[in-house]
């Protein structure tokens, strides 16, 4: 499939919008990335093309079912939604783009979705998958947080400020922040999936987190057999490429190189 650099995905029966970085070489491999929770292909600002800048490689970044100007979806969402999405619908995505090899960037929700997938898929085109501020289990501090922001949204600009990139916004906030603050979501956990993973595996996290404790780290250094790498960024919180981008790209460029193989395509920034 040859891709405009922006368009929609027709999967299933949603449509998922995208944006397309050519790679710098046809040999260059490609990098999905997977957006957060209340995240969409604009929200990613200008990160995609940092990427793209500094190793070359193919960047498709989309917006799952229910954000940015992807169509919406039936709501309450399943508590299981994080595995549908990796085990029904990323691989179609995956299949409708030219991905012959390369890395899954998830941040959040994204990067969960991007660990289901690699424990749950022996994809030889895969070759590793970094994650920001990823999520294996429910943490006190993840629904406390969760709850807090749900007043905000509803008593403050939040909500007028994520519907510049959201075509519905109560969908977009309401599926996630709902499937979270449901009771029954406290017994989630995807751990399990973490030691069926074989291709290395990139942690990078803030020390403040409000999301998440430093307890994911250490669920992903004791589960996978796999090689952890982990990147653990002073002054930076749930979203340390915003807040931190110059120490989270050096990370993922190391990672990239390292795991996609400079010899292969992959290309770095000037020294």
């Amino acid at each position: 499939m040859t891709l405009t650099p922006t368009g929609f995905l027709s999967i299933g029966t949603a449509r998922l919008e995208y944006k397309w970085l050519a790679p710098q070489s046809a040999d260059a491999p490609t990098i999905v990335m997977l957006h957060e929770g209340l995240g969409s292909v604009g929200l990613w600002n200008d990160f995609p093309e940092k990427i793209q800048q500094a190793t070359g490689a193919g960047i498709f970044v989309y917006s799952r079912a229910g954000y940015g100007q992807s169509s919406p979806v039936t709501l309450p969402r399943p508590l299981d939604y994080m595995q549908h999405e990796a085990l029904d619908v990323l691989p179609k995505v995956l299949d409708a783009i030219p991905f012959k090899r390369g890395l899954l960037l998830g941040h959040s929700d994204g990067g969960s979705i991007a660990a289901i997938y690699a424990g749950a898929h022996q994809d030889h085109r895969l070759q590793g998958i970094a994650l920001i501020a990823p999520h294996f289990i429910v943490e006190d501090i993840s629904v406390e947080s969760i709850a807090a922001i749900k007043t905000t949204y509803e008593t403050t600009d939040l909500k007028a400020k994520l519907a510049r990139w959201h075509k519905d916004v109560d969908n977009a906030f309401y599926g996630w922040n709902g499937a979270w603050l449901d009771p029954k979501f406290r017994d989630w956990d995807i751990s399990e999936y973490l030691a069926y993973i074989r291709v290395p595996v990139l942690v990078v996290q803030g020390r403040d987190d409000q999301y998440g404790t430093l307890q994911q780290v250490e669920i992903a250094q004791e589960e996978c057999y796999c090689p952890v790498d982990l990147k653990i960024i002073s002054d930076a919180g749930h979203s340390p490429h915003r807040e931190a981008p110059g120490a989270t790209l050096d990370a993922i460029e190391q990672f990239a190189k390292a795991a996609l193989r400079d010899d292969q395509g992959l290309q770095g920034r000037a020294a």
